[in-house]
């Protein structure tokens, strides 16, 4: 039997800034099989469907001989029957291999779809303050092929005519090169004081921007720039000053480690690159089946016999609503059973199945707390409970129920395994801390806490903490903290996710 072919969705995902991709290219990325991806738009993955393949594929401008074997690759994953989304930094059409790849794939009669993408000459610039065009700075908007690449040779072109344009010339360059694309302007007959800007990771947190007239950043640049970035020559360039807005916000540039789980790290990471943070995802565990992986399914098969279910993570409670909803019941056999989530993730990840929980309390590991809130809707003698739980949690809150008289069944609902000290991820997190260029590390749990001790090593994790800031969600998270002799976290007055970032906001806005 002959295997359809598939199709492949040619993507551009903007030039770096998640959030930039259009909704239909995020639509197809979370579909695909497979993502080849440039490393440039590795950021874009958390959207890629957990199943799908990943494929890096180099740089955005790729040599002759490398976008050859990305396009037969390509050719093949569909010929296999994927849906293949092949995930470009920019827009494929706009000085992109995109047509060149679409080309082969026509040849080959394989089906295609480019979804167009935000180009880097567009948004590297609104990012910076400075306009593509402006009413009253000219009629014309150039883009230049610059020198991506360093072994490329700059651009070719009538000197004199593009010194002539009334309007923006833009150009995606390195340092060297765009020194020389400012001078062979001037030398043509550019105006030495035409204002002039040079942006670094355009609408990333580490964005860089370089301003000043032609002639200055002709003779600058190229010394103070490692890293190719978007040149911009014309009046618009003289009205960042006016219009900068990305590297204005409270958080930009600060280097900020999530330690969660990357599957609950999303909320908070998004949080703090809202507004400007460089956020390094470091996950302190990973998230495996428990040691019975049917029980879940035989808990939620029977949940109509308890009387109460507690959630004690957000994970804890997606693993149950999907093993509930995978079987022969549905929300209807929760009817009757109240529900208590712990930590206000859980509950917001309850509430997106449509549940609202008839108790939150603030912060995993208050036991005591827990079971006050719940013995508050009645007496507890009698009551069957089942508490839904990760592995690495003790049983503290199943005793305290207990305690007061309830019949409690605890389900594991997943393993947590340790990070290897030894990923590259750690290392170059113990690197940078040792640097000092960390500027918070963040903790949303105990056990984050320790977890985080082990992975670094009990010895140096203090010592590096120390030299930074520290911020724990809650109180328990902080009182985990001091006991591994981290000195004085940062505890947010509301323990959430959003109180967490305003109190990171607050304390460098103070210091």
């Amino acid at each position: 039997m002959t295997t359809p072919v598939g199709r492949v969705v040619i993507i551009g995902a903007g030039p770096g800034d998640p959030g930039l991709i259009t909704a239909r290219g995020l639509r197809l990325l979370g579909e695909a099989d497979v993502v080849v991806y440039d490393r440039a738009v590795e950021r874009m993955l958390r959207w890629a469907a957990p199943r799908a393949e990943r494929i890096a594929a180099g740089s955005p401008a790729e040599r002759d001989t490398a976008q050859d074997a990305i396009s037969m690759l390509l050719a093949e994953k569909a010929r296999e029957g994927h849906l293949v989304a092949r995930l470009k930094w920019g827009d494929p059409f706009v000085f992109d291999s995109g047509a060149k790849e679409a080309m082969f794939l026509f040849d080959q009669r394989i089906p295609f779809e480019i979804v167009p993408g935000v180009p880097a000459a567009i948004a590297a610039s609104a990012y910076a303050g400075v306009p593509a065009t402006y009413p009253g700075a000219g009629d014309a908007l150039v883009l230049l092929r610059g020198q991506e690449n360093i072994a490329d040779p700059v651009a070719s072109v009538d000197w004199r005519a593009m010194a002539a344009i009334d309007g923006t010339l833009t150009c995606f360059a390195t340092g060297v090169a765009a020194s020389i694309v400012l001078q062979r302007m001037i030398d043509a007959g550019c105006a030495p004081d035409t204002p002039a800007a040079f942006i670094e990771h355009g609408t990333l947190p580490a964005q860089h921007t370089l301003s000043g007239s032609a002639a200055t950043l002709a003779a600058s640049v190229a010394a103070e720039s490692r890293e190719p970035g978007l040149l911009v020559v014309g009046k618009v360039a003289g009205l960042r000053e006016h219009l900068r807005w990305f590297d204005d916000r409270p958080l930009f540039g600060k280097r900020i480690v999530v330690t969660r789980t990357l599957e609950q790290a999303g909320e908070l990471t998004d949080a703090l690159e809202a507004l400007g943070a460089q956020v390094l995802q470091v996950p302190t565990l990973r998230i495996e089946a428990p040691d019975d992986p049917e029980a879940i399914d035989r808990a939620a098969a029977s949940v109509a016999d308890y009387n109460w279910i507690v959630f004690q993570s957000a994970n804890a409670a997606t693993r149950f609503l999907d093993a509930l909803l995978g079987g022969p019941l549905d929300l209807r056999a929760l009817g009757r059973v109240l529900v208590c989530a712990t930590g206000p993730s859980t509950a917001d990840r309850l509430a997106a199945a449509g549940i609202r929980p008839d108790t939150v309390v603030a912060e995993v590991g208050a036991a005591d707390r827990l079971a006050e809130a719940l013995e508050a809707h009645g007496p507890f003698t009698g009551r069957r409970v089942l508490v839904v739980r990760p592995d690495v949690l003790r049983d503290a809150v199943s005793r305290e129920l207990e305690r007061l008289g309830a019949i409690v069944t605890e389900l594991v609902a997943y393993r947590t395994e340790p990070v290897s000290p030894d990923t590259p991820g750690v290392q170059d997190l113990y690197r940078q801390l040792l640097d000092g260029r960390i500027d918070a590390v963040t903790f949303t749990s105990p056990m984050a806490v320790r977890r985080f001790t082990e992975m670094i090593g009990p010895e140096q994790a203090a010592d590096l903490l120390n030299t930074t800031t520290v911020a724990a969600i809650g109180p328990v998270t902080a009182a985990a903290a001091a006991d591994l002799g981290i000195e004085s976290p940062l505890v947010p007055d509301t323990h959430t996710v959003r109180g967490l970032v305003q109190a990171l906001v607050e304390q460098f806005r103070s210091g």
